[in-house]
């Protein structure tokens, strides 16, 4: 499974992910901290991934 997560979500929670062998991802390894909610919808969509 995708995720990508939200500045609300733990770092540590997606290296668990990761560590389940999950794809995931935070926004801020990709440099969105302070990115809006709707943007950070319409990329997870776009990428299929679970908020």
């Amino acid at each position: 499974m995708k995720f990508l997560a939200d500045m609300g979500i733990s770092p540590r929670t997606v290296e668990f992910l990761r560590s389940l062998g999950h794809e995931a991802e935070h926004l801020h390894e990709l440099g969105l901290d302070r990115l809006d909610d709707a943007p950070v919808l319409e990329l997870a969509r776009q990428q299929s991934q679970t908020l």
